[in-house]
């Protein structure tokens, strides 16, 4: 399962990482938790009426956060009815989990961390940070050539670092922080502010403003440019504080490509600038809209064969 600000995905994944049936639906992120629970339940009902659903051993969910792995519970800063939500609680009383499934909750982007090093374009890298730039801004580390979510589930949250002082509120409580510059909503209110507007009838998105930038509207470049530069901010503090070399940046926002990544490769060499931080690369993700599926089922089957290992011979 991923759950996130937009949607609300689920699929079958077999053990080399292949999606083999996916279902989806919008999230209704801002009604009451039970409706949020009935839209999380269809999914699980779509997945549940496919054949191979009798061979599944193991439930991966990533959700956005903040969340807390050791109590099972997900407070998503964009759903905000759910705050120390019982996810896990939730997903283990589903009417259709197999017996003896038992749900693995984790962070949407340390799961896009764990795709991406699993299969994707941190395969092989003993040392990264993998983010999602979408509704909101995460991340999670690949540390000594593992994943490495924290105590809590929640290591490499970069959308919640303060880049600016003085900088506008985040929903999180703080200010400033690379989320409330850097997300795809924050890309398209900079862009309407600037003066730009999408075709009518059409939505104000961060997909908008990125065809506009690919058209050479000033305004839309500059929204864009803003995003790049919090990001080089969050990102350059990462690898100052852990020598990472890599740099894997997926979700909707960086479907934008070189409007996205030219600026932001240019702000990193100003703001990564000792000598163990300047050839920090930066790589778009591999796996696109199935990172965070695939990740959650890599956390399960983590799980699973942690348990299977007999102590002491790993």
């Amino acid at each position: 399962m991923d759950i996130g600000g937009t949607k609300i995905a689920g699929a079958l994944v077999d053990d080399e990482g292949s999606v083999l049936h996916r279902a989806e639906t919008p999230t209704p992120a801002r009604e009451p938790a039970a409706r949020l629970v009935r839209a999380v339940d269809t999914v699980v009902d779509a997945l549940s009426a496919h054949p191979s659903w009798g061979a599944v051993r193991g439930l991966g969910i990533a959700s956005a956060g903040p969340v807390d792995t050791a109590a099972g519970t997900v407070s998503p800063v964009n759903i905000p009815a759910w705050r120390s939500f019982p996810l896990v609680r939730t997903m283990r009383a589903h009417p259709s989990l197999p017996d003896g499934v038992e749900p693995v909750l984790v962070g949407d982007a340390v799961a896009m961390a764990a795709a991406e090093h699993w299969h994707g374009a941190a395969r092989g890298v003993a040392d990264a940070l993998c983010m999602v730039v979408s509704t909101g801004v995460g991340g999670g580390f690949v540390l000594d050539g593992r994943l490495h979510p924290g105590p809590s589930g929640n290591a490499g949250h970069i959308g919640h670092v303060t880049v600016d002082l003085d900088g506008p509120p985040c929903p999180c409580g703080s200010r400033g922080c690379v989320e409330v510059y850097a997300s795809g909503p924050a890309i398209a209110r900079h862009a309407v502010a600037a003066g730009w507007r999408p075709l009518d009838g059409v939505e104000p998105t961060a997909a908008e403003v990125a065809a506009a930038a690919r058209h050479g509207d000033a305004r839309a470049l500059a929204a864009f440019d803003r995003s790049a530069r919090a990001l080089a901010a969050g990102i350059a503090g990462s690898a100052t504080l852990l020598e990472i070399g890599v740099v894997v940046v997926g979700g909707g926002v960086a479907q934008a490509g070189d409007t996205l990544f030219g600026p932001l490769r240019r702000h990193l060499r100003r703001y990564a600038a000792l000598g163990f931080t300047r050839d920090l690369e930066v790589r778009p993700a591999a796996l696109a809209r199935d990172a965070g599926l695939v990740g959650a089922a890599a956390a399960a089957r983590g799980r699973l064969l942690d348990v299977r290992t007999p102590s002491g011979s790993r």
